[in-house]
């Protein structure tokens, strides 16, 4: 993957999702599907999409007991994910399963902190310590069960890249300088992210959003 930037095609409008990939898809590095889209395009949308010859992330943040999510990969194989997201939270067992059900080549992430959550969620949560701690704990969980990395804010990517040299780190909230922030609330640019050790940048609205995504895409990739 030489360009870490991968679009996020969060629209449930598969018509749309296809003309701003398909506009894009020489100044991005890969296709992010989320749960909006899949929820209401499913299986047969994702297959729409691989047919821009990008690689796709499916950050469908699978959270269940062990069998059920090792059962969840095993059927999506056949949409040859090149990333798929699980939740750190759903532990250890849950981790392995996943890993041990992908195909080969994918890379299994798992999610620590939302970038829409702060320390004050994380308190009404029950979670002690700041974000950057919690990640910290997660990340070690998610090494020892075999998966490839996770997903954090570019504020943790730093510490989380130096905790685990060989780990791949997936950072959203990926926001171009002076842009807005939205409901995300632990954002950095795109220049930022990749110098504190990101393997992937994932960036939506700034582009989606765009009056020409185009632009906006190839100046995003320009920044890096």
């Amino acid at each position: 993957m030489s360009n870490p930037v991968f679009l996020a095609l969060d629209t449930p409008d598969l018509a749309r999702a296809r003309s701003v990939a398909a506009a894009v898809r020489d100044h991005v590095g890969g296709l992010k599907v989320g749960l909006e889209f899949f929820a209401a395009n499913g299986p047969s949308g994702v297959s729409g999409l691989r047919e821009l010859e990008l690689p796709i992330f499916l950050d469908l943040k699978l959270h269940d007991i062990p069998n059920t999510v090792g059962k969840a990969v095993e059927a999506l194989q056949a949409l040859g994910p090149a990333v798929l997201t699980v939740h750190a939270a759903g532990g250890r067992a849950m981790l392995a399963a996943a890993k041990q059900a992908a195909p080969a080549g994918c890379k299994v992430v798992a999610v620590t902190v939302l970038t829409s959550l702060d320390a004050g969620d994380l308190v009404e949560a029950g979670v002690q310590g700041s974000p950057a701690e919690q990640v910290r704990r997660l990340s070690q969980l998610v090494g020892d069960s075999g998966c490839d990395g996770i997903v954090c804010s570019g504020a943790e990517v730093a510490s989380a890249r130096a905790a685990w040299p060989e780990g791949y780190f997936v950072v959203p909230g990926i926001r171009p300088e002076g842009g807005s922030f939205g409901d995300q609330k632990r954002v950095m640019t795109p220049k930022e992210a990749l110098t504190a050790g990101a393997s992937m940048l994932v960036v939506g609205r700034p582009i989606t959003a765009a009056t020409d995504p185009t632009a906006a895409a190839r100046a995003i990739a320009a920044s890096l």
